[in-house]
């Protein structure tokens, strides 16, 4: 799909399982069950739709998934699967080299978002996966990652973001920011301080590429949140904005963790926000 100077294609990175009340909050399961059908152990299936932009002479990677450091305990809680698919061989398959990629965006450090932004290599050391590319992080992110609170210091693993500060390949940005032509980073803070959106405007087509602020699709109406967010008044606040301006001016989303319905216009419908048209990239 083309926006503006960029080719823009959505990378698939695997599959894992989430607890479904987790993922909606306060929303009963008789509702949200209808949507996100869950397992015996209550987890709902979630995508790690990662994208990819080409064009102004760089390689721009979005969000790096949960990667391939984890232990046999951690792939079994969280339903890890990466058989059929996974971000090293879903680039290959596009004729790409981690070294081909020239920066990567991360929307925030939760092991699901950063986990594949570091690997370990044959000697057991820890280095950046994409060994030429500069890592853009929010400042107020970086700082959270560093000192989590008790609520979400389980999704935060020093691991995946620290080699990429030792090695030289990590870029603190403050706020809003057009980092390349036509590709803006909008920090938002009901989820967790200091994550980022990213915005690629192009004449005819605006995307948004959403992080967690609508992990899926089934996440469009105002009050269903996550209970992972630190902030769920904010998160509702930030919804209820940038869902305005998507629906009036016909952005595509992009739902990372959505494995069904990845990107979709949306409309309002009198009462709430909910699909307009779904697309394909």
């Amino acid at each position: 799909m083309r926006i503006g100077n960029y080719e823009a294609q959505l990378i698939d990175a695997g599959r894992f399982r989430l607890d479904g009340g987790a993922m909606f909050g306060v929303v009963p399961r008789v509702l949200w069950e209808k949507r996100k059908p869950a397992d015996p152990q209550n987890r709902i299936q979630m995508g790690n739709n990662l994208l990819l932009l080409r064009g102004e002479g760089r390689m721009i990677l979005v969000d790096t998934g949960i990667g391939d450091k984890i232990d046999q305990k951690f792939a079994n809680i969280y339903a890890v699967d990466h058989s059929e698919r996974h971000l090293p061989g879903s680039l290959e398959k596009l004729g790409l080299k981690p070294e081909d990629v020239t920066d990567v965006i991360l929307t925030h450090l939760h092991f699901d978002h950063a986990g594949g932004a570091t690997l370990r290599d044959s000697s057991g050391s820890i280095r950046p996966t994409f060994p030429n590319a500069a890592y853009y992080l929010q400042k107020r992110q970086w700082e959270q990652g560093m000192q989590p609170s008790e609520k979400d210091r389980a999704s935060y693993f020093p691991e995946n973001y620290l080699p990429l500060q030792e090695h030289g390949r990590l870029v603190i940005v403050e706020g809003e920011k057009e980092l390349f032509p036509g590709v803006e980073l909008i920090p938002i803070h009901g989820h967790t301080p200091g994550q980022q959106m990213v915005l690629v405007r192009g004449e005819n087509q605006t995307l948004l590429y959403a992080g967690d602020l609508l992990p899926t699709s089934a996440h469009l109406p105002i009050p269903w949140v996550m209970a992972y967010d630190l902030y769920p008044m904010t998160t509702i606040e930030e919804k209820k904005r940038y869902l305005r301006r998507a629906a009036d001016e016909e952005w595509l989303i992009v739902f990372e963790h959505d494995p069904e319905i990845r990107c979709a216009t949306v409309q309002w419908n009198g009462k709430d926000y909910g699909l307009k048209t779904v697309r394909e990239m």
